[in-house]
Formats: C-alpha cells, sequence, structure tokens
C-alpha cells in the first residue's frame, strides 16, 4: 500500500480540507470526518466497485462520488488507481489465505470434512463484503502490472493450499494420479467462484447457510457416483 501523504498532492496542486481537533490530536478529514474514517469508507467503497466492475472499468471518480470527497482528495489519500486497488486487495488477500490455512488446520474428528470446512470460512470471510471474491479473481487486470503480480500471488498461494487438500482427498479416495489433482484443483476454484456470485445474487442467504446449502450439494453429488468410482 502507499504510503498515505499529509500535504498537498503536487501533481495536482491541491489541498486536502484537512484540519486537527485540538481535543483530540486526530486529524480530520472533509466535513469533519477523521482522515482514518474517510479511508475506511473509500476503501469498503472501492473493494464494491473494484469487485463488482472490474479494475479496467472501475474508476477514481465513481468511488469518490459514493464516499461524498473529491477525486483530488482521493488521489492525495490512495496515489493513483492501482494503488487504490492495491490498498483493497492486500486485506482481501490475506483475509481469505488466513480463512483458509485456519479451516485446513482444524482437527477432522467431529468436524466437517476439510472442502466444507474451507467453504464455510470463506463465506465467513467475506460476509459483508461478497464482491471481494472478484477484486481478488479480476481478467480485467491489466497484464504485467504491479495489481496483476500481487493478485497472482494471493491466487497461487490459494491454488497451493487447494492442491494440498486436493492431493489429501485423492489420496484417501485411492487415486495418486497427478493429474486428478490437478484437474480437481482447477474444479476447485471455479465452483468457489461460482457459489460466491450465486450467492451475491442471494443477499438473503447467511455464511451458515451457505455451508449447509454445500453440504447438501455435496451429498447429492456422491450419490451420482458409486462406491467404485465408475460413473452411474
Amino acid at each position: 500500500m502507499t504510503t498515505l501523504p499529509s500535504k498537498a498532492d503536487t501533481r495536482s496542486g491541491t489541498r486536502a480540507d484537512t484540519r486537527t481537533d485540538t481535543r483530540t490530536g486526530t486529524r480530520a478529514g472533509t466535513k469533519g470526518v477523521p482522515r482514518a474514517d474517510r479511508e475506511r469508507q473509500v476503501l469498503a467503497a472501492a473493494t464494491e466497485e473494484f469487485g463488482r466492475h472490474g479494475f479496467e472499468a472501475t474508476t477514481v471518480a465513481a468511488v469518490a462520488a459514493r464516499v461524498g470527497v473529491t477525486k483530488p482528495l482521493l488521489h492525495q489519500y490512495f496515489g493513483s488507481k492501482q494503488d487504490l486497488y492495491l490498498a483493497c486487495l492486500d486485506p482481501v488477500g490475506d483475509r481469505l489465505l488466513h480463512a483458509i490455512r485456519t479451516a485446513m488446520a482444524e482437527p477432522d474428528t467431529d468436524a466437517p470434512p476439510t472442502p466444507l470446512r474451507v467453504l464455510h470460512a470463506l463465506f465467513a470471510a467475506l460476509d459483508g463484503q461478497r464482491e471481494a471474491w472478484f477484486v481478488l479473481y479480476d481478467p480485467s487486470l491489466p497484464p504485467g502490472s504491479d495489481a496483476a503480480h500481487r493478485a497472482a500471488h494471493y491466487r497461487d498461494a490459494i491454488d497451493d493450499l487447494a492442491a494440498d487438500g486436493a492431493a489429501g482427498l485423492l489420496r484417501a479416495a485411492g487415486s495418486d494420479d497427478p493429474l486428478d489433482a490437478d484437474a480437481l484443483r482447477y474444479a476447485w476454484r471455479g465452483l468457489c467462484t461460482a457459489l460466491v456470485r450465486w450467492w451475491i445474487n442471494h443477499p438473503d442467504q447467511s455464511p451458515d447457510a451457505m455451508a449447509r446449502r454445500c453440504a447438501r450439494l455435496f451429498s447429492a453429488a456422491r450419490s451420482v457416483v458409486p462406491a467404485d468410482g465408475e460413473p452411474a
């Protein structure tokens, strides 16, 4: 994340309407909103914009308008659009990785199977900010950019965890074919993306409700393939 400047943005020649509360010493943003609070508002709005529309279609002006600040002020706080994207991406990527690692580390005794634990953890991590998944999985990021490299770093880390989980599931099922594991890893990413997209379109569904739904779907899927592994 770009270090936030405290003085006027020399590129735009503008100065933010900031001041210090003499009672608390807290720097305030426009209209008396403390700067830290305003930054959180900007990041929440920007995360939703990037998640809904993608990097390419999102504009700094649209984010600024949602929060009720000027475009020059937003640039002063966060820098370029790419800097703003990175400021949104890092907390999303860190939160998702932590959720997945924690779910995979839970003991299996008296707990749901690992895939269901991971899905439940993802839903809980995204609750209240469901579009954030598509900040990470954004095909419109400029190739070769810092944004694309950083997003790929998080995606690769998640894929590595998925590969470990897939290999473990297949070993338990008696398969050691590496291509099976690779195919399952790709299928898992697609499944997670499809479920999150469905969840966005059904805002009344809680993380717990989604986890229960996934358990029912997995149970139904198992009935399609009998114990010998051949399609019914």
